[in-house]
């Protein structure tokens, strides 16, 4: 089984800010100590900004299927990013999500790729395989200014300009209802780096299910 382990920092700890940024570690655990990679950071000032760097020109991303695996399993999107599905697998895949945020469907042959699709809302979506269940993938479309992921370490690491902010962990393992986890940081220019700890009680991974009468396709 193929995982992305590692740190996905996004964004826009531009220029600006790096002369006078904190950084901040921090770290995600399960419930019985053990890392969590792949899960979602983002720090959101508590206050206005008036001097935020320029949001990010809108990008695309590639989303490959191989081995029957979405690769990656969690991929960090902004408000009008686009994504392209690619088949690298020998079998069909039927890709599909109902998720609020994004509707859609593609049937893709071996070898090839889906139009660029085009996520406009903020929001998490799920997208899985109609063919293979325990194909399944995240999308995280995030208008925070300061987001990253977890490493295989269960490590994420994000620059901060001075000021208070609002930092979360999301994990698509997470159970429905889980409260709101949101930890207050104060970030001070030339201070030394600061860390946050979370404990997340999670469900089991449903890509371990696998179901072989369904793989040939």
């Amino acid at each position: 089984m193929v995982r992305c382990s590692r740190v996905l920092v996004v964004l826009i700890a531009m220029l600006p800010f790096q002369a006078v940024a904190r950084e901040l570690d921090v770290r995600v655990a399960d419930a019985r100590g053990a890392p969590v990679p792949d899960a979602v950071v983002t720090a959101v000032p508590r206050a206005n900004y008036t001097s935020l760097p320029a949001v990010p020109s809108p990008k695309t991303h590639i989303i490959d299927q191989k081995n029957e695996t979405f690769i990656p399993y969690i991929e960090v999107f902004r408000p009008g990013d686009s994504v392209v599905f690619h088949n690298s697998d020998h079998t069909r895949h039927h890709v599909y999500s109902f998720a609020p945020a994004r509707q859609f469907e593609f049937v893709l042959a071996p070898g090839e790729s889906s139009t660029p699709l085009p996520l406009t809302q903020s929001g998490v979506i799920a997208v899985g395989c109609n063919i293979h269940d325990q194909m399944i993938t995240y999308f995280y479309v995030t208008e925070a200014p300061f987001v990253a992921r977890s490493d295989g370490d269960g490590r994420a690491r994000i620059d901060l300009p001075p000021g208070s902010f609002d930092v979360r962990v999301w994990h698509p393992r997470q159970r429905p209802g889980s409260p709101d986890n949101a930890q207050a940081f104060t970030a001070a220019a030339d201070a030394a780096p600061a860390g946050l700890a979370y404990t997340l009680t999670l469900l089991p991974d449903q890509r371990d299910a696998h179901d072989p009468e369904r793989s040939g396709y």
